[in-house]
């Protein structure tokens, strides 16, 4: 939609915001369901683009699916798998419809999903998901921007990650589900998406241990053992991190509902290090505040359990305003530094260096015209017109709807100053009206 957001900014968010479902652990759940010959339904499911565009990959492959967003949940039967091919034409709209390769591995002992292509915020290489699917007994191979992969049957086999890699991970467990015999994953990631996905595996029939460690273990079992489930999956720990940081930045106090505290550790200790309060009112819910100037403090982004590279962005924000010099070391994408030339239109000083941003904070930032270029930057971008005096105009909403749902209406119950609004496109106009004064 040819949309932007305007931001009347200067105003303390006060009140409550009630976190939905993890973008990032639903989509591997869909994926997931592809493994069960039968029905499944998913709850806690967000509104938003990636989860359309999910559905849209795994329709194509024959499930047929039922969406009900104001309930929140999706039914997917699976039952009749008629294509083992995820087409370019979905996969290039999003990375994570990648997942499907190891699932329809897992499946139908074969799969030809698109090669993902590139990615705004720098390298995800596939080689890992590759040697991993290659270890259960799969033969691998690219072919006119595909990746094959065929198995007269997978076997399970003890596989060492380079890397905590949190794709190749979920490919190799979801291929290993249906594997005769046990797989051990070695240097698995251990995010809470992985465990939600483990969690949903147990659920329909699977036998998977260890998710959350270092070291996956997953028995495998036959395609009659798996069966239906309904299964609710997690709060949005990087949604409820950036309404968080909002509240920071703009100095004023709220609480967060439906989250799990421990998800956000390192979250928690970067915003109290910088001067917030965080305080843990029940099992699912925080109270941030920030009274005074927040102080600058120093990021290292790492795989869970480190501080996660979603959030470099929206701390990014914070820290523009923030009472000395933060070093921020984005050590996982190369790419994740898309929003400094936006918050320096606005009177931030960041200079990059390489993987190290170092951020010195300003008293206050101006309103601006901004173009969001990634999910996080835009994230970054509406935190910093929160804070800032006047108007800020931000566009590129594209991408903000892939990852945050009602994020409007959500800010305005804080009592932000915020809308969205349709642009007005005066190019087009002035050419409609030059070519009506020309045939007059």
């Amino acid at each position: 939609m040819n949309e932007k957001i305007i931001i009347e900014g200067g105003k303390k968010l006060r009140g409550e915001v009630t976190i939905g479902g993890a973008k990032n652990a639903v989509l591997k759940l869909m994926a997931a369901a592809l493994l069960l010959d039968d029905i499944c339904e998913i709850h806690n499911v967000p509104a938003l683009a990636d989860v359309k565009t999910m559905l849209e990959v795994i329709n194509k492959l024959g499930v047929k699916s039922e969406y009900n967003e104001n309930e929140k949940f999706i039914k997917i039967d699976a039952t009749n798998i008629t294509s083992c091919t995820a087409s370019y034409e979905y996969v290039s709209k999003m990375r994570a419809s990648f997942i499907t390769l190891g699932a329809l591995l897992g499946r139908c002992n074969e799969a030809k999903v698109a090669l993902p292509g590139g990615c705004a915020i720098g390298e995800r290489r596939i080689d890992f998901h590759i040697k991993g699917l290659e270890s259960l007994g799969a033969k691998v191979k690219i072919e006119g921007g595909y990746v094959v992969a065929t198995a007269t049957k997978l076997v399970g086999s003890e596989i060492t990650l380079d890397r905590p890699s949190v794709g190749a991970t979920e490919n190799i467990m979801l291929a290993a589900v249906l594997a005769e015999g046990s797989t051990i994953i070695n240097n698995a990631a251990q995010e809470p998406e992985i465990i939600d996905l483990a969690n949903f595996l147990n659920a329909i029939g699977a036998d998977v241990s260890g998710a959350g460690s270092s070291e996956i273990i997953i028995n495998g079992v036959s395609q009659k053992d798996l069966h239906p489930a309904v299964y609710t999956t997690i709060p949005d720990r990087i949604e409820a991190g950036t309404y968080m940081a909002a509240i920071v930045a703009s100095r004023g106090k709220a609480v967060i509902k439906n989250v799990f505290p421990n998800h956000l550790s390192a979250v928690i200790s970067k915003l109290t290090e910088l001067g917030a309060n965080v305080s843990i009112i029940d099992p699912f819910s925080l109270e941030v505040s920030c009274p005074a100037r927040p102080k600058a403090v120093n990021i290292v982004t790492q795989p869970y359990p480190g501080f996660p590279t979603d959030m470099q962005s929206p701390l990014m924000a914070v820290l523009s305003t923030a009472k000395g010099i933060s070093i921020i070391n984005e050590s996982i994408y190369e790419n994740r530094f898309r929003q400094i030339a936006e918050l320096r239109r606005m009177g931030a000083d960041v200079q990059q260096e390489g993987s190290h941003a170092i951020v010195k904070g300003v008293r206050s930032l101006t309103g601006v015209q901004l173009k969001a270029s990634d999910l996080r930057a835009g994230a970054s971008l509406v935190i910093a017109g929160l804070c800032a005096n006047g108007t800020s105009e931000i566009e590129g909403l594209i991408h903000l709807d892939r990852g945050y749902e009602n994020i409007i209406e959500k800010f305005t119950m804080l009592g932000a100053d915020i809308k969205r609004v349709k642009i007005k496109d005066t190019n087009i106009n002035n050419v409609k009206n030059n070519k009506r004064k020309q045939k007059v």
